[in-house]
């Protein structure tokens, strides 16, 4: 090898190691891991709390628009957990809501069709009343004895109807029959024309006689079924009667018939109430026949010794 040939394989070499050095340097830079991006990581975290102080702030909100109570948070099947929120400082505690008592009055007939001729319950509690204050303004006896039938709502109205007028009692009315058991078993049949009492008929006290039987008609209620006796084979028709007594809890209908027609009797706490219209003339007086919940006939009237069957 000459000296030339040396130089330039020298040269070469020295070409090629710098050549790699570069490689090497760029290779370097390649695999040189990025700068952290810290700017926009710092963006993201300021995003990030303002959202959180956000939603934070909506919970506040809706808390404070919820109202103060206990709630109950559902766990599943088996029941849940009860939260109970505090009332804010100084606020008045919410009293719960009373409920309001039924206004004081007589009870209600057991049905409707015991209230006649278009007279409403309103109508038949004012008669009532208006009967009671009635009682009440009389002058008492010699004795100075009376007794007080009591106040209106101690009642049950059980019968409300037209009344006929007659040679006895002229002009037409309303006719109001109420019952109460306490402290005595009480019946009134009251009349009212014309906007005010005309006439109050009390019984006290059970009409029970010795072998009476399970159904017994009321001894004053002749007046709800007939007409004067100065009237007697001329009776103003139509006439509407009513028929009225008590009954015993084993008797499951009462019939009535009148004038060739026959009703089947309300049964209301004990009583029977019976109704209908007459038209035409009658000489002899209802006929009240009992059934028991078999159907069978355990009363009639015909066969009751207590029971008046003609009419005066």
């Amino acid at each position: 090898m000459n000296e030339e040939q040396g130089q330039q394989g020298t040269g070469t070499g020295g070409d090629f190691e710098e050549h790699l050095r570069e490689l090497l340097a760029e290779d370097a830079n390649a695999i040189r891991p990025a700068p952290v991006p810290y700017p926009a990581i710092r963006r993201r975290g300021t995003i990030e709390r303002r959202r959180r102080v956000a939603a934070a702030g909506a919970a506040l909100v809706t808390l404070a628009a919820m109202p103060v109570g206990a709630y109950a948070l559902a766990g599943g099947e088996g029941g849940g957990n009860t939260v109970a929120s505090t009332p804010p400082a100084g606020a008045t505690p919410r009293t719960p809501a009373t409920p309001s008592a039924p206004p004081a009055g007589p009870a209600r007939p057991a049905t409707e069709d015991q209230l006649l001729d278009g007279i409403t319950f309103g109508q038949a509690v004012d008669g009532l009343e208006k009967c009671l204050a009635y009682d009440r303004s009389h002058t008492r006896g010699p004795s100075g004895f009376r007794t007080d039938p009591g106040a209106a709502e101690e009642y049950r109205i059980i019968l409300a109807m037209n009344s006929t007028g007659d040679s006895n009692a002229p002009g037409d009315g309303m006719h109001v029959v109420a019952v109460k058991e306490r402290p005595k078993q009480t019946r009134l049949i009251c009349n009212v024309k014309d906007g005010k009492a005309k006439g109050l008929n009390t019984s006290v006290g059970s009409d029970d006689v010795p072998g009476a039987g399970l159904v017994t008609a009321d001894l004053s209620g002749g007046k709800l079924y007939r007409q004067s006796v100065l009237d007697r084979g001329n009776w103003k028709l139509p006439f509407r009667w009513g028929v009225i007594g008590t009954v015993e809890p084993s008797v499951a209908r009462v019939t009535v018939s009148y004038g060739g027609a026959t009703s089947r009797a309300a049964l209301d706490h004990g009583w029977f109430v019976a109704s209908g219209v007459l038209n035409r003339q009658v000489t002899v007086a209802p006929r009240i026949k009992g059934y028991d919940a078999d159907n069978k006939l355990v009363y009639d009237s015909d066969e009751d010794k207590n029971y008046e069957k003609g009419l005066p």
